[in-house]
This record gives C-alpha cells, structure tokens and sequence, in this order.
C-alpha cells in the first residue's frame, strides 16, 4: 500500500467526503485519508489521474517527496493568499459601510459583493458542484443560504457571513495544522545521516542505507542514528527522545543505546545492531504515526451523527420558512430569512473537530514525554480505568535482589559468603557481593555447587555450606536461629545460611527491592479517582504481602501461573475498566487480555508490540501523567461536544422569537470552532510541574 502526504485539507467532514469518493475508484475499496495526519494509503493500482481530479475538487493536492526532504515544510500553501482574500474582503466591507452613508447605496452594494465573492468564491464553486449533484454538505447549505441572502436584498449580512465562514474555515484549519505541527516537530527527532566508519576512513551515508555491525561514529551534539552498542569511548547520553527522561544517562563500552538519543560530550564509537527501519525509535515514530488514525468510539459516533444531522437541519430550514407563514400568517420574507440562517446552523465542522485535535495532541504530548500510546482508542479507554492491575517483578519492585537484613553469629560470615558468591553469577550472589562491597575476598581452596540448594567450599581447610536451609541440614539449630529465621520468613525474605561443620555463622535475608516510585504512583492512582490497586504475582504469600503493604496496594494476589493471571484479569474486567502493567515479556498474555495493556522495559521490542500503551522508562513515575492527559482530553472531548451542540441549539431556540439572524447562526458555528480548537490545545501545554519527577 503506497502513502502520500496531502495539503489542503480544510475539514474533517470534507476529508471523509474525499476519502468516500476515493473508495468508490477501482481498486480504491481500502483507501483512506486522515485529516489528524495529512496522509492518504491506497493501493499501487489505484488510478492517480482520478485520485488527484477528487483531491483538487476541495482544493487539495498530493505532495510531492522533495518537499519532505527539504526540511518538512508543511505549510499550508494556500495559507497566506487566504488571508490577504480575507482581509481585502474586511476592507470592502468596511468601505461599503461608509459608502452606503456618505456617497451612493449602489455604490455600497457593489462593495458589499466584492467582499462576498472575494471571500465566499471558493464555497460558491464548490457548492454549486455539490448542489448539482444533490450533495448536501456545508458548501451547499451556505451557498443555498448566501444566494438566497443576496436574492432578498441581505447584501450586507451576505458579506459577513461570507466573510465569517472564511475566517472559520481558516481557524478551523489552523488549529489542526498546530496539532500537526507539534506531532511533526516530534517525527523530526529522526536522524537524518550517519557517519560510517570503513577501512579507518569516514563516510556520511543516508541513515536508510545503515546496515547492522557497521560501525558508526557520534560526535558530541550529534544524534545516535540506531540502536547499537558502544564499542569505543565513553559518553553522557541524553535519551528524551526514547523515554522522556531529561537526565543524561552514562554510557561506556558494551552499553547498549537508542537510536535518535544525543551524545552530550566526547566521542563514541557504535556497533549498529539493528537496520534503522528495525530500531526502537523506527518502530515507536511509526506507531504514534499511526495511532492518529485510529477512531475512538466517540468519534465514530460523531461521524456517524454528522451524516444525519445536516439532512436533519435541512428539513427543519424547510419547515421554518413554510410552517409559519401558512399556519401562523407570518410574514414569508421574514421566516424565509429565519430558514436561511437556519440552515448555515446546519454547519457541523465544530461537533466534528470536537473530538480529533484533543486526541491528536494527547497523543503528541505523551509520546513527548516517553509515553507511547498506541491509538486514540487506547487514550480514550486510559482516561475510563477503574482497575489498575500490577505485576510484581520488575514493575513495583526492580527485579534486582538485595540484601534487606543481615544476621552474624561469626565477624567473618560476611567475608566468607562473599567470597564463596564471587565466583556465581546468579543474581542472589550479586546481591551478596554488593553487600560485601570493599571486604577483602579470600580463594578457596576448592568449590562446588549442589543444585537446588547452594554451594560448597573450603577455605583453610574448613568446609563451609552456603545456601537455603535444606543445605545446612547437618546441623541442629539454636533457637535463637530459629528465631531469626521466623523473623526473615514472616517478613517475606528469601533465605541464605553460611555454616561450617559444626556451627552457623549468620544469615541473610534477601529481597526484591521496591521500586522507590511506586508508593507515590499508588498514591496518586488513588488521588485520581482509581477505585482498586491489584498485585497479580507468581511470588508467595509473604513476599506478595509485603510488597502490596509498603507500596499501599488496595489487595493483591500471590502465588499464580501465568494462566491463573489471565483468569484473574478476565474475572476482574466483568465489572471494571481494567489496566494490567507489566514488563511486555512474561506478562504478555495478561497484558492482551486486560482492557488496556501497559508495558514497561525502556523501550525493549517486545514492550512495544506487546501492550497498548507503553511507558519508555524503566519505571512507573510517569504513569500518573499518562492518566491525568487521558482524563484531561476525556473531559476536553465531552465540554466541545457540549458547547459546540449548545451554541446551535441556541442558535436555533432563537428561531422561536424570530430573532435568529445570518450573522449570529455563522458566529454560533464559529464560536464553536474557536473554542473548540482552543481548548483541545491546552492539552499540548500543561504545565510540565504537573508530571512525576521520579
């Protein structure tokens, strides 16, 4: 399927309209055209001729590939020239005012017209198009409504409201086009070159044109153009662009980095380790490209709503300029005017923006900020969630075992279990080394492990068993033994015993370490209206208890399967909007089946194809932030429904009294349009105080 940027799109009503008529072409059946980001897809043999004759009906046109690389110049070309219409529009009304006083009434209409058409000439032609082919969409009904303005001698309301369309079509465009802009300004994160390294020579290549184990060489300032390992240097890394994080991270070598991130200082050296169509920054542009297309409920019914609404004001437009003056001796000219004014109501660009430029923004502004929400859809569903159901591993806690207490009955216990782990690289035995940090180790003589319950070694010719308690079983315990051991299994702890033959030299507990953000992310879950906290682990009982109490966890669940997992969220997602958060690997399953699926994983691939929305950070500090943008735009989408439904019902109780006039019914839609783009904007510009700094 081939992709076009198009220009020119002036509503999403008229977008849908284009994308209809492309859809009716040979081969055109899957085609689509989205107004939130500009693009048309359609397949190869769809007849371009023909595309293009649709496109340039409303006044748009495919772009062409070079002005895509010349810096995304995605101006509206017909912009500028607009507005100078406009404007020129503005000074012959003016001067048709001044006129009608001081000079000749003729006069004053001439100018009156001159402002009708210079600012009205594009919705006459395509109007006049539509009405011939018995279309009725906005162009229609206020051609029909200017013509008929001008037909009874309204020549001066006829101007404004040519005038005030024009200026809401603009608006209308331009509030989009902002959104547009900011999600661009995101796309442009992308590297555009990179600087190879071949046979000790450099070479500038297209980033395209990047192949894995090529060395590439980042100068400080210059972006990273894949994902790859650091084979030489050493360097501070701003990774924004990937999670969010404005702290620089320190990079030396066999650290892995991200394509798109900035080298601050120095000079690396990568080893590219994925194409950059395959890089996490590839995949994560393309996704939030993508997620602007998706429609949410809400916007298909608005869509869907828009279609029957206009026909709707139509046949009340009728029945005002007849019913009236048949059945109540009004007088014909004066509801003839009433009907016309109710048919420029009939507009319904506002209710259809009302939804799109709040969407696309949510979505701008998480991606900004390392949250990669997958589809307006999955923003709408976020804002709606009751149920925030978490995994332990690597998502509350940080998956690194620690040493949380230790207990020495000899002053060499820590010595001699660290330098028995020295030679392990199973995470308990980092734990224990990390512990030990500066002891001085000693070489045991010999050393080896038994499965399943720990390790064997002799140090001076002393044997000594490091391990669980099935490894010490040669001994009988003290009760002061028994008693700390109670102590750490009562506080969920995982145990490890030193002993030589004959007595035990001490014990340490080992914990999975809680993430130090976590405690303030439930808390602010809570503050926000979230009904329940759930803890959904393979882990036992205590650890499970422990973890959901220090945390603040509404409950928890322990010792499940991966399968068991699955029956809980689906158990829970029968009464409540359910999220699951987990790391996007062992979690998948969870994951599909709740509501919603969050991941985390610093941006790790199976985190991003797995869930739904997923936070680029190896943490949940920005969670917080993702559901206060989701509820922001929930709460935005409902109030420009409300108002842009309000304005016209308005508008038309007005009618009751007679008091609805051309100029009014246009500032009711404009009004709408106004507020409308306004308020869906401020979703760009929250205060960034707001958001966790963890």
């Amino acid at each position: 399927m081939n992709e076009y940027k198009v220009k020119g799109l002036t509503c999403v009503n008229c977008t849908r309209e284009l994308q209809e008529e492309i859809n009716k072409l040979p081969s055109g059946e899957t085609a689509s055209l989205s107004y939130n980001t500009g693009k048309l897809r359609l397949e190869s043999t769809v007849d371009m001729d023909r595309v293009n004759k649709i496109l340039s009906s409303d006044g748009a046109y495919i772009e062409h590939d070079h002005a895509h690389d010349e810096g995304h110049h995605h101006e509206h070309h017909t912009g500028v020239n607009w507005m100078v219409l406009l404007s020129i529009s503005a000074f012959f009304y003016v001067a048709a005012f001044i006129t009608e006083y001081w000079i000749n009434e003729y006069v004053a209409i001439g100018f009156f017209l001159a402002a009708t058409i210079l600012s009205g000439y594009q919705t006459f032609l395509k109007g006049l198009k539509n009405l011939l082919k018995f279309k009725f969409n906005i162009e229609t009904l206020m051609t029909v409504a200017l013509i008929g303005a001008l037909s009874i001698g309204e020549w001066k309301e006829g101007a404004l409201v040519a005038i005030l369309f024009g200026i809401n079509e603009y608006l209308e465009g331009l509030g989009m086009q902002k959104a547009r802009k900011s999600m661009e300004k995101l796309l442009e994160i992308a590297p555009k070159e990179a600087t190879i390294l071949e046979n000790g020579e450099e070479k500038i290549v297209k980033i395209s044109s990047l192949k894995v184990n090529q060395v590439v060489l980042v100068k400080a300032g210059e972006k990273i153009p894949s994902d790859g390992i650091v084979v030489d240097g050493k360097s501070s890394v701003n990774e924004a662009a990937i999670t969010g994080e404005s702290m620089p991270v320190e990079k030396a070598i066999d650290e892995h980095v991200f394509g798109g991130s900035i080298n601050n200082e120095g000079v690396l050296k990568i080893k590219i380790t994925k194409a950059y169509e395959d890089s996490s920054l590839a995949k994560i542009l393309h996704l939030v490209e993508e997620a602007q297309d998706t429609k949410t409920p809400t916007e298909l019914f608005i869509n869907k709503f828009a279609k029957y609404y206009t026909p709707f004001i139509m046949v009340i437009s009728f029945l005002v300029m007849i019913f009236p003056p048949l059945f109540l001796n009004g007088n014909w000219g004066d509801w003839f005017y009433q009907g016309l004014a109710v048919l420029i109501v009939g507009c319904p660009c506002a209710l259809v923006l009302s939804s799109p430029i709040a969407i696309v923004s949510g979505i701008t502004k998480n991606a900004r900020n390392g949250i990669l929400i997958k589809g307006g859809v999955f923003l709408e569903q976020l804002g709606k969630v009751t149920t925030f159901a978490f995994d332990k591993t690597g998502t509350l806690t940080k998956g690194e075992p620690y040493v949380e207490k230790l207990v020495d009955y000899d002053p060499a216990f820590l010595q001699i279990a660290a330098s028995i782990e020295k030679t392990s690289s199973h995470p308990i035995a980092k734990a224990v080394l990390s512990k030990a940090e500066g002891v001085h180790f000693l070489e045991p003589e010999e050393i080896s492990a038994v499965s399943g319950t720990g390790i064997i070694a002799k140090f001076n010719g002393i044997t000594y068993f490091l391990g669980n308690e099935a490894h010490i079983h040669h001994i009988a315990l003290p009760s002061q033994v028994l008693k700390d051991l109670k102590t750490f299994k009562d506080e969920g702890m995982t145990i490890v015993i030193l002993a030589n033959e004959t007595n035990i030299l001490g014990i340490m507990g080992i914990s999975d370490q809680v993430r130090a953000e976590s405690q303030s992310v439930i808390s602010q879950l809570h503050s926000s209206g979230v009904n329940k906290t759930i803890m959904l682990t393979g882990d036992h009982e205590m650890t499970a208890k422990k973890v959901a109490k220090s945390v603040g966890l509404t409950t928890y669940f322990a010792s499940l399967l991966p399968e068991e997992k699955v029956s809980k969220i689906k158990e829970l997602t029968k009464n409540e909007k359910v999220a699951m958060i987990g790391d996007g690997i062992n979690d998948a399953p969870a994951l599909a089946t709740a509501d919603i699926g969050i991941a985390m994983g610093k941006g790790t691939d199976s985190a991003i194809e797995t869930a739904d929305i997923v936070l680029m950070q190896d943490h949940l500090g920005k969670l917080p932030s993702a559901i206060r943008s989701a509820k922001k735009v929930n709460k935005i989408i409902k109030l420009n429904i409300t108002l842009a439904l309000g304005l016209k019902l308005i508008a038309l109780l007005l009618t009751i009294p007679g008091l609805l006039t051309l100029w009014i019914a246009i500032l009711s839609d404009m009004g709408a349009t106004i507020l409308v783009t306004l308020i869906s904007l401020t979703v760009l510009y929250e205060k960034r105080g707001h958001e966790s700094r963890i």
